[in-house]
């Protein structure tokens, strides 16, 4: 039990720098998509960056709230969809 205390202490003295940090690493890696675009008028995309974002926030040492998190990353997906952000593959 001390060292779940130790851990909880330890947790909530994160400094703000850094949780907003976190934040707005999880915006940029959740705006990324994969498109391929073959010839024509069709258009493949893939969710890439909120992928690696989930797999980030199940595995991060210092959790801020995964609730939060997947919520930034949700958002971030879809601004993402709609603006010209990722990698285009033509084929």
């Amino acid at each position: 039990m001390a060292k779940t205390n130790k851990q909880s202490r330890r947790n909530s003295n994160e400094l703000d720098s850094a949780y907003i940090l976190k934040l707005v690493l999880y915006l940029i890696i959740g705006a990324q998509w994969l498109r391929f675009v073959p010839t024509g008028n069709l258009q493949i995309p893939i969710p890439i960056g909120a992928i690696v974002g989930i797999f980030f926030a199940a595995h991060e040492h210092f959790v801020i709230d995964r609730k939060i998190e997947y919520a930034v990353l949700l958002v971030a997906m879809f601004i993402g969809f709609w603006f010209p952000v990722g990698f285009d593959i033509v084929l």
